[in-house]
């Protein structure tokens, strides 16, 4: 599956300590996060992540087109509630895409273990059966 890695400046290290928790899990799929994020995350455990802009310099809008592609099947984003965020819209739409396209959105460390432990159970599974599905009914 294609996660992407996603956590406003309080959170980062939050998630790096998550990613460094299920790292086991993490390495059997294609990471993708935020620039910063991604780079503090690799340095920390070495996988291997594919980085785009960080997100007020257009990191998140980039993670939108990729699941507007279909081309992103999990986002775990540590968000800070309590921090105005500048590019705050940017956040909003990547959240609502999310929505629209029925991707699975964790937002803190007790819905992100939840949606890691049910990928690490097959839980997530409908991702690919629903490729089979297109592909055979397309």
């Amino acid at each position: 599956m294609n996660i992407a890695l996603i956590a406003h400046d309080k959170k980062k290290q939050d998630l790096i300590d998550f990613v460094t928790a299920y790292e086991e899990i993490f390495s059997e799929h294609n990471l993708f996060a935020t620039g910063t994020t991604g780079k503090l995350i690799t340095n920390d455990t070495g996988l291997t992540i594919e980085r785009f802009q960080s997100g007020p310099l257009g990191g998140d809008q980039q993670i939108g087109a990729r699941i507007a592609n279909d081309e992103m099947d999990m986002i775990i984003f540590f968000r800070d509630p309590l921090t105005a965020q500048p590019h705050e819209p940017d956040v909003t739409a990547l959240l609502r895409l999310c929505d629209v396209y029925k991707i699975p959105l964790a937002t803190n460390e007790a819905s992100a273990e939840i949606l890691i432990r049910g990928l690490e159970s097959g839980w997530l599974d409908w991702r690919t059966i629903k490729e089979k599905r297109v592909r055979y009914d397309g």
